[in-house]
């Protein structure tokens, strides 16, 4: 028997054994395991909300801007076309309403600290001038110091132990705000347009195409500047937390950008399975989904399918791109990425808690890795089964995820809510359909 189906197969008794080909790891679906419906129900619990306009429920809304640190970039809306305003002034984030905004992670994952004494790091031409252009007034200077206050404090420092700190000191505690490569994607909404219910929150899904693929592009202008700008980034790990459970600090539609100086383990991996068989995405990946009815989604430019081997239910969308990073590719590629994962987030609904986590070549790989992203839907609590054997159980089989998302995407098509694409058997399948083979004769 072929590798390719041994990583798949159902036993006498219906229990789906899978094992991931990229990352080897072994999950298995156990008939009668509480395989729950996808709903987006209102439930008993939920409270009704009361309506602020501009809204305010969280640091991450369009009435608190000045409860982030100091954005590099908004993108707003003038005239119905999306315009990109960089470095802005305290005294001017209130003068325009940010469709997503681009702001530094108050605590970094992979701090400026790090690049600074591991690398000698220092601000940028561009960075010191906007730092010094933001404390040029006394707007920029009061709103730099609150927020290192509110981090000192909350780091646990006293009032009494904040108060003997320098303002010179301070000051200079704000450079990772401007030079930092941790930064975070902030979209406008927190509950989704005539919301209710504090469930009903706004995310990927309920954003119109439009906006999603904004959202998009303005994450990969940020990823682009931050390799521009700090010359030892090697990756920068692109990811969305959605709701608590999924990691995230806030229940607020955000995309985080975390830059790194190594690939990291899953990419190393996948790096040397690729150069063993340059083939390897096309036939684990996209061609494995196919032959096993897995595929859900199709455009010209991008396919969607479940993907095995996961410890969370997971779909992924694969690039037919011959570039392998993001950044490389055209405005048409990103559009038919960006319209199939937010079909996917629209047909899983706000209520599904998710990590949408993206994958690609790095900046000084040879080989190359096509632009995927997947989205774990996290439904499943892993227990002491799991940490012992590294056997994951998911209570939902790759075929049941795909009968769940199929009369959605149906649904939301019939609705013009998504981008009109071929679904399920309407989808084309061509073998090896990803080029990103291609793209490394060039």
């Amino acid at each position: 028997m072929s590798d390719l189906f041994q990583n798949y197969y159902k036993m006498p008794d219906g229990t789906i054994k899978q094992v991931n080909p990229f990352t080897g790891t072994e999950v298995w679906t156990v008939p009668g395991r509480g395989n729950k419906p996808i709903t987006n129900a209102i439930p008993k619990h939920a409270k009704k909300i009361t309506k602020q306009k501009p809204e305010s429920y969280c640091n991450f809304c369009e009435k608190k801007y000045l409860n982030t640190p100091p954005e590099k970039s908004r993108l707003v809306k003038i005239d119905g076309k999306y315009v990109t305003l960089k470095n802005l002034q305290a005294e001017q984030l209130f003068d325009t309403t940010a469709e997503f905004r681009r702001v530094p992670n108050l605590f970094e994952i992979v701090t400026y600290d790090y690049w600074v004494k591991n690398y000698k790091f220092q601000l940028y031409k561009e960075a010191l001038n906007h730092k010094n252009d933001y404390l040029s007034t006394s707007g920029g200077i009061e709103h730099i110091l609150n927020i290192i206050n509110l981090k000192l404090k909350i780091s646990g420092k006293t009032d009494a132990q904040i108060n003997k700190i320098s303002l010179e000191e301070k000051l200079l505690m704000a450079d990772p705000f401007f030079g930092g490569a941790h930064e975070l994607i902030v979209a406008k909404r927190h509950y989704k347009p005539k919301a209710l219910y504090d469930v009903q929150l706004c995310s990927s899904g309920e954003l119109t195409t439009d906006d999603h693929y904004h959202y998009f592009l303005f994450t990969i202008e940020a990823m682009k500047d931050i390799f521009a700008n700090n010359r030892y980034v090697r990756y920068i790990s692109v990811f969305q937390n959605w709701k608590a459970e999924a990691g995230a600090s806030f229940d607020h539609l955000h995309k985080q950008l975390v830059a790194i100086d190594e690939w990291g383990v899953a990419i190393e991996r996948e790096m040397n399975l690729f150069r063993k068989n340059k083939n390897l995405y096309n036939e684990k990946a996209v061609n494995f989904a196919s032959y096993h009815n897995l595929v859900f989604a199709e455009n010209d430019l991008a396919i969607a399918f479940v993907e095995i081997g996961h410890r969370y239910p997971s779909i992924a969308i694969y690039s037919k791109s011959e570039n392998s990073m993001p950044q490389d590719h055209s405005k048409k590629e990103i559009r038919a990425m960006s319209d199939l994962v937010h079909a996917c987030h629209a047909a899983m609904g706000s209520q599904i808690p998710c990590n949408e986590e993206w994958y690609y070549s790095p900046i000084d790989a040879i080989g190359n890795i096509p632009w995927h992203i997947l989205i774990k839907l996290r439904t499943v609590n892993p227990a002491g089964f799991e940490g012992g054997t590294k056997i994951y159980v998911n209570p939902i089989s790759p075929e049941d995820l795909r009968d769940k998302m199929v009369p959605r995407l149906f649904e939301l098509k019939n609705k013009n809510k998504i981008e009109k694409f071929p679904i399920a058997f309407e989808c084309p399948c061509e073998p090896n359909c990803l080029n990103y083979i291609k793209g490394m004769q060039h």
